[in-house]
C-alpha cells in the first residue's frame, strides 16, 4: 500500500475561431488552470506533499537551477507561453493570494488536480494527492478577481487583455482509477462527464469577463514511460509500431480530445463574442515520439531521463529524486523527465507548435 501511495502521488503531482487570438505583446495577463503540466508550486504550497521528492534537486535543475514546484527539470510549456508574450513566468495563487494583486497574472493549476470534484472519487473509494480540483481552481480565481477590478466595465477592459488557459486538465481524472483497477471500458462512458466540467469551467470564466481561452486536449499518455511500465502487454498488437506507445489508451485520450473539440464548438455558438481555441497537446507531443531523433532526443522519447531502472527507467519503489534513482547526463536529449512529464527540452518543442505552428488552431501568434 505504502508503494501504491508513493505511486499515486509520483504518477500525479505530477479548434476552430473566428478570428486570430493575438499579435505580439497584445496580452497583459495570462491566467492558468490546470494539473502539474502546468503547476508552477500550488501544490507545494497547498501543504499537501507527502513525497517531498519535487521541492529538490534534480527537479529544476535546468533552468532554474534549483526546485521551484514544477513537476520537471526545468520550464513548462506555461512558462514559454508567458516568455512569448513578453510577460513574467506565472506565480502560484497561494504565493500571492494575501498579497498585492498580480496584474500579469496568475496560476491557479494544482499537481494532482482533476477536472471532477473531488467527491465523486472519494465516493468511488479513489484515493486522489490532492482536492484542489478545477472547481476549487475557479473558485480561487473568483476570490481573486476582486483585487484586480472592481466595476463591470474595468474588469471587462482588463479580461479582453487577458489570456485564459483552461488546462490541461482530466488527465488525472483517468489516471487515478487506472491505478486504482479501472479499466478503459470502465472509464471511457465517463469522458462526457469529465469534457462537461472542463466546458462548463470556460462558460464560467465566459461569464466572468473572459474574451480569448485555450482549451487544451490531452496528451498521448499512452506513451509516458510510467503507462508503458505499469501497463505492459506481451501482446505485440497492444503497441503502435511507430512509436512504441499503447494504443488501447491513446485511442481513449484521443476520443476525449474529440468529444471535447465538439464541446467547444457548442460554446462558441454560444457566446460568439468570445475566442475559444482548442490546443492540439496530443498532435504536437505525438509529433516528437514520431521522430524524437528529429527534435535532438537522441536518449528516446519513451525511456525517462530520471528514474529507477528497467527497460523505460521507471521504477515505482525508485521514482526520480528518491535514493536508487539515476540522472540522465544531457536531459535536453530526453522528451520525457521522470516518467510522467516532459523534459523542458520537450516542453519548448511543444511550446513553439502552439504558439506559432498548426497546433492551436487559430496559432497564439501569428
Amino acid at each position: 500500500m505504502k508503494a501504491m501511495n508513493i505511486l499515486v502521488f509520483f504518477l500525479f503531482c505530477c479548434l476552430s475561431s473566428k478570428s486570430v487570438l493575438s499579435s505580439p505583446g497584445h496580452y497583459n495577463a495570462i491566467f492558468n488552470f490546470g494539473d502539474s503540466h502546468s503547476d508552477t508550486g500550488n501544490f507545494l504550497l497547498s501543504g499537501a506533499l507527502a513525497f517531498p521528492v519535487i521541492k529538490n534537486l534534480p527537479y529544476g535543475e535546468t533552468f532554474f537551477h534549483h526546485a521551484t514546484g514544477r513537476c520537471s527539470d526545468g520550464r513548462l510549456i506555461i512558462d514559454f507561453i508567458a516568455e512569448a508574450f513578453g510577460l513574467p513566468y506565472l506565480l502560484p495563487y497561494l504565493a500571492v493570494a494575501k498579497g498585492s494583486p498580480v496584474r500579469t497574472g496568475v496560476n491557479f493549476a494544482v499537481a494532482g488536480a482533476t477536472a471532477i470534484d473531488s467527491s465523486f472519487f472519494s465516493a468511488q473509494q479513489i484515493v486522489l494527492s490532492t482536492n484542489d480540483s478545477l472547481n476549487v481552481q475557479l473558485g480561487w480565481f473568483k476570490n481573486l478577481k476582486s483585487s484586480l477590478c472592481t466595476t463591470k466595465q474595468e474588469c471587462d477592459e482588463y479580461f479582453k487583455k487577458s489570456l485564459f488557459l483552461v488546462g490541461e486538465i482530466g488527465e488525472n481524472d483517468y489516471n487515478f482509477p487506472f491505478l486504482f483497477g479501472r479499466t478503459i471500458e470502465q472509464l471511457r462512458p465517463l469522458v462526457p462527464q469529465i469534457v462537461g466540467a472542463i466546458t462548463r469551467a470556460v462558460s464560467m470564466l465566459i461569464e466572468e469577463g473572459a474574451v480569448d481561452l485555450v482549451v487544451p486536449g490531452q496528451f498521448p499518455t499512452g506513451c509516458i514511460s510510467a503507462y508503458l511500465t505499469l501497463f505492459q502487454s506481451a501482446n505485440i498488437s497492444a503497441y503502435d509500431p511507430r512509436t512504441g506507445c499503447l494504443r488501447a489508451y491513446n485511442t481513449l485520450f484521443k476520443y476525449h480530445n474529440k468529444y471535447l473539440k465538439q464541446e467547444l464548438q457548442n460554446l462558441r455558438e454560444q457566446y460568439p463574442h468570445a475566442r475559444i481555441a482548442y490546443a492540439d497537446y496530443y498532435g504536437a507531443s505525438m509529433s516528437i515520439y514520431r521522430t524524437p531523433k528529429l527534435y535532438g532526443f537522441y536518449g528516446g522519447a519513451l525511456r525517462a531521463c530520471c528514474g529507477g531502472g528497467g527497460p523505460y527507467n521507471f521504477n515505482m519503489s525508485r521514482l526520480c529524486g528518491q535514493t536508487g534513482s539515476t540522472l540522465c547526463k544531457l536531459p535536453s536529449a530526453f522528451a520525457d523527465w521522470d516518467g510522467i512529464h516532459f523534459t523542458e527540452s520537450a516542453s519548448h518543442h511543444i511550446a513553439k507548435g502552439l504558439i506559432y505552428g498548426g497546433f492551436t488552431s487559430p496559432p497564439l501568434l501569428s
